[in-house]
C-alpha cells in the first residue's frame, strides 16, 4: 500500500473502518506552532457523522488525542500523531456478506489484490471513514498556510444535477456552513435538501461537485514538471474515496472555447499584475499566479445502498444479488466538502514548505 503523502510536508494516514483507530502522522511540520486540540476539533466536528437528517446514523464521537509531536501547545518538530478512535461500530452485515462483493465498492478488488487479508468491515481501508485524518492532518496545515496569509475554504456546487449559482468568497464564509448540505445558495440548498431526502426514501443515492478555492496565493508555487500546482493537487483530491474527477478553472469547458476566450487577459490593479479573468483557476504552467486557486471536485453516488443489485457469489461462483444494509450517508457530498478543504491544505502547505515560504520553525 501507498498511504504517505508530500514531499517535506508529509501525512501519512492509518486505521480502517471498523478497526480500533483512524489517523495521522505528520512529518516535516515546523516546530513552533500554536496548536491546540480545540484547533483540530473544530475542524473534524465539520466531518462527524450523525450530524443532521441526510447524513449516517452512524454516532462516532470523533474526539481527537494527540498522540505524539504537541508539547505545552506547540509543535515540537517531530512526527505528529493524532487520532479519533472508533466507538459505535456495528460489523454484524459485512459478516453476513462478506463474499457478496458490493457492487461500486472496492471489496472485490482489495479482496484480490490482498489475497482475501483485508479487512473488509466498513470498506476497512477503502472507507471514507479515514478521511477523518485527512481533515485532522488538514487543520494542523490551515494554521501554518494562515500565517503566510493563504486561506482554504470549500462549498458544494451541485448535488443530484441541482446546480447553486456562483458565490462569493464572503457568502461562502457566511452561508454555507450552516446549511446541511454546505451550499452557499438558499434557493439550491432547499432543492438538493429535498433531493437528498427523495433518494433516501427510493433506498439510492446521490453524487455531487464541490469547489475549493485558495485565497491569498503567492505567484510562484509549483514544482514543474510532474510536481506542478494542479498535479499534486489532483493526487491529494483523488485520494479522496468517492472522487471520480478534478478540474481546474474552466476545466473541461475550456475545450469548447477559442483561445479569445479561455486566456486570461493580464493588466495591473493596486500595483500587482493581475488577469481579468480567471479560466486558469490561478495556475499556469504548473504554478500559481496569484490569482484564487480553483478547483472542482465530481463525487460518486454513495455506493452502499439498501436498493437490491446484482453482485455475485465468490464462494460459491455464482450470479447473486445484494441490498446493502448498514447505516450509510445517501449523499457524501457534505461531509466531504471539509476534506476536500483539508487535502488542498496539506498539499499547498507542502508546496508552501517547498519554495522556502514557510521557515522549519514558527517565532
Amino acid at each position: 500500500m501507498s498511504n504517505s503523502l508530500g514531499k517535506q510536508f508529509v501525512i501519512t494516514s492509518f486505521g480502517e473502518s471498523h478497526g480500533s483507530l483512524v489517523g495521522v502522522i505528520i512529518d516535516g511540520c515546523p516546530a513552533g506552532l500554536a496548536v491546540s486540540e480545540a484547533d483540530i476539533q473544530h475542524e473534524l466536528d465539520r466531518r462527524k457523522p450523525g450530524i443532521s437528517s441526510i447524513t449516517t446514523p452512524r454516532r462516532e464521537e470523533d474526539r481527537v488525542e494527540f498522540l505524539a509531536g504537541v508539547f505545552n501547545g506547540y509543535t515540537t518538530g517531530a512526527p505528529i500523531c493524532l487520532a479519533v478512535w472508533n466507538r459505535d461500530v456495528d460489523s454484524g452485515e459485512y459478516e453476513k456478506a462478506r463474499l457478496l462483493p458490493r457492487p461500486g465498492q472496492a471489496d472485490y478488488t482489495a479482496g484480490v489484490k490482498y489475497g482475501g487479508f483485508n479487512d473488509y468491515r466498513g470498506g476497512g481501508r477503502f472507507s471514507g471513514r479515514i478521511t477523518a485524518g485527512f481533515v485532522m492532518a488538514g487543520a494542523v496545515a490551515r494554521k501554518l498556510l494562515y500565517a503566510i496569509g493563504v486561506e482554504v475554504l470549500a462549498h458544494t456546487v451541485e448535488i443530484g444535477g441541482i446546480a447553486a449559482r456562483p458565490g462569493e468568497p464572503d457568502k461562502i464564509r457566511e452561508t454555507a456552513a450552516k446549511n446541511a448540505v454546505h451550499c452557499a445558495d438558499a434557493e439550491a440548498t432547499e432543492k438538493m435538501i429535498a433531493a437528498v431526502e427523495k433518494a433516501i426514501n427510493e433506498d439510492d443515492s446521490l453524487g455531487g461537485i464541490i469547489e475549493g478555492i485558495a485565497l491569498g496565493l503567492p505567484v510562484g508555487l509549483g514544482e514543474p514538471v510532474f510536481g506542478s500546482v494542479d498535479a499534486e493537487l489532483s493526487k491529494a483530491l483523488f485520494a479522496i474515496p468517492a472522487v471520480k474527477g478534478v478540474e481546474f478553472g474552466a476545466g473541461f469547458k475550456a475545450a469548447r472555447m477559442k483561445g479569445s476566450q479561455n486566456n486570461d487577459p493580464f493588466a495591473i490593479k493596486d500595483g500587482r499584475v493581475v488577469t481579468t479573468s480567471n479560466n486558469a483557476g490561478g495556475i499556469l504552467g504548473g504554478i500559481s499566479n496569484g490569482m484564487p486557486l480553483v478547483v472542482r471536485v465530481a463525487v460518486k453516488p454513495t455506493a452502499s445502498i439498501a436498493r437490491e443489485q446484482p453482485t455475485v457469489d465468490i464462494g460459491k461462483m455464482k450470479e447473486a444479488t445484494l441490498a446493502v444494509k448498514g447505516r450509510h450517508d445517501a449523499c457524501i457530498v457534505p461531509r466531504a466538502v471539509v476534506v476536500v478543504e483539508s487535502m488542498m491544505a496539506v498539499t499547498l502547505c507542502d508546496l508552501a514548505i517547498r519554495a522556502g515560504l514557510i521557515p522549519g520553525v514558527i517565532k
